[in-house]
């Protein structure tokens, strides 16, 4: 996986954390109002449960949030390993590469250090 696809899979799951966590939010906004409006108990109980409502809806905020942040950590350590390995894979090619290079460097140097000195040779005859 190439670092632009994972980049983009990152911003696609931070946006359907926030997506979730946004829903929460309105939702536990959107009942706590229907209950207020639709209660036929008194003022008192209705409060409570709002409160116990509203408290039960943080703690599943809450534990949501950390699920995502636990999920993106996760991810990024994933990513990081990937890159990690892949970087580790460029240099030993780089290096297996660089040392033909100097193996061929290396033969076509003695070649050219015996033709010179066969050509010394023919001359001193």
């Amino acid at each position: 996986m190439d670092t632009k696809s994972q980049e983009l899979e990152h911003k696609e799951q931070s946006s359907q954390a926030k997506s979730v966590l946004a829903g929460l939010v309105i939702g536990g906004l959107v009942g706590a109002g229907t209950i207020l409006l639709f209660a036929p108990q008194p003022g008192e109980k209705t409060r409570a449960e709002l409160k116990e409502g509203v408290l039960e809806l943080r703690d599943r905020t809450a534990e949501t949030v950390k699920d995502t942040i636990t999920q993106v950590k996760s991810k990024a350590d994933q990513i990081k390993a990937e890159v990690q390995i892949k970087a580790q894979d460029i240099q030993h090619q780089g290096k297996d590469l660089l040392v033909k290079q100097l193996d061929r460097v290396s033969h076509v140097a003695e070649e050219g250090k015996k033709v010179l000195q066969g050509s010394q040779e023919h001359r001193v005859v």
